[in-house]
This record gives C-alpha cells, sequence and structure tokens, in this order.
C-alpha cells in the first residue's frame, strides 16, 4: 500500500492527520506519530477504510509499539472564533508539540501544513501512502468516535454515536427538532440557523 510513497531523509519522521472537520458538533482532533521501525505495525491504512473493531485494535498497537504519539484538538468556540481550517492548523501544531520526542520533519495529510518549528510536507491521500499519517488518522479517529460515543450518553436524543456529529438526514431533523447542544459549532450554517428558532 505505501511502498511508491518516497520518504524524506531524516531519523524522525511525524505523521499527522485529523479527524472531525466536516461534523456539526465537537472538537477537531489531530494526532502526530513517531513510529518505531524496529517494532513494524502491520495493515496500518486510511483509518475511514478500517472496521470500527480493526480501528480500535490497531489504536492500541499504535499506542504500544510507536516510538511516541499525541493528540491534540480545537474546541467548537475556537473553530467558531478562528474558523474550521485554522483551527485544524491549530490543533496539528497541540498534537506535533505534545510529542515526548520532537521529530526533525513532520508529514501532513492533506494539501496545507501548520505552522512548525522543523520541516514539513503535505501529502495528499498521505492516510493511504504514509505509515505515519495512517497510525494518526487511526489514533485520531478511535479518540474521536468515543467521545461522540460520550456526548451521545448526556444527550442520546441527538443520535450522535450514529452519526458521530456529521450533517445527516437525521441530525438535521434533531437539530431543527430539539435545537442545538452547547458543543455544536455556532458558526456551521444548519446550527446558526437552529439557534435562530
Amino acid at each position: 500500500m505505501m511502498s511508491d510513497f518516497v520518504y524524506p531523509q531524516a531519523t524522525l519522521i511525524a505523521g499527522v492527520d485529523e479527524v472531525g472537520r466536516g461534523p456539526l458538533v465537537g472538537a477537531v482532533v489531530t494526532a502526530a506519530v513517531i513510529l518505531d521501525p524496529n517494532n513494524p505495525i502491520t495493515g496500518l491504512a486510511d483509518s475511514k477504510k478500517l472496521s470500527e473493531k480493526r480501528r480500535i485494535a490497531l489504536a492500541e498497537e499504535i499506542k504500544q509499539k510507536a516510538r511516541c504519539w499525541s493528540l491534540g484538538r480545537a474546541e467548537p468556540d475556537e473553530i467558531d472564533q478562528l474558523n474550521i481550517l485554522h483551527a485544524t492548523m491549530l490543533a496539528m501544531q497541540r498534537a506535533v508539540a505534545g510529542l515526548a520526542i520532537q521529530p526533525d520533519f513532520v508529514l501532513v495529510d492533506g494539501n496545507r501544513i501548520p505552522k512548525l518549528t522543523m520541516p514539513a510536507q503535505a501529502v495528499v491521500k498521505g492516510d493511504s501512502l504514509v505509515a505515519e499519517i495512517s497510525a494518526a488518522s487511526i489514533l485520531a479517529k478511535v479518540a474521536r468516535d468515543l467521545e461522540m460515543a460520550e456526548l451521545d450518553q448526556r444527550y442520546p436524543e441527538y443520535g450522535f454515536a450514529k452519526h458521530k456529529g456529521y450533517p445527516t438526514k437525521l441530525h438535521f431533523e434533531k437539530l431543527a427538532e430539539l435545537g442545538a447542544t452547547p458543543f455544536h459549532r455556532k458558526s456551521f450554517a444548519p446550527v446558526a440557523k437552529a439557534l435562530m428558532k
């Protein structure tokens, strides 16, 4: 899967990815991972292409085998203040800053890179090409899904465990019927519309 990607000449490479740019509720969650080449992990892939059970198992393996890993986040009020792109960049900066070992190169999924203290490169479809980014996407997805499950316990009527906060038909219906929770992103149009009622 990842054999075509040419890695930069660096000894400590971190992969960074985000989950949660599209949802109407909750934080955008990022992860940064430095893998250990002497402790390989089989089956890394884009988190969206893995079953939930496989993602959870891989997340535990990544936490055990990686040289280090870190989660970053930007809360709904930060998303509302900064916009989702800038909030995502901030969350990525926080994930990299939280690494116990600072990398000398960072590979970021997508086509934008946050301002970092070390060189970085954006990799389109990086979560399918770069093992470090795949690992980051898995950690971020598992962490955010867990947060949505916890939010579902607090607000079961919204169906967060089902749609994970994304703008689905069910979510739109519940927003129209119940209004927004304190965890909704007020700057997103469907939430702003619900708040006007």
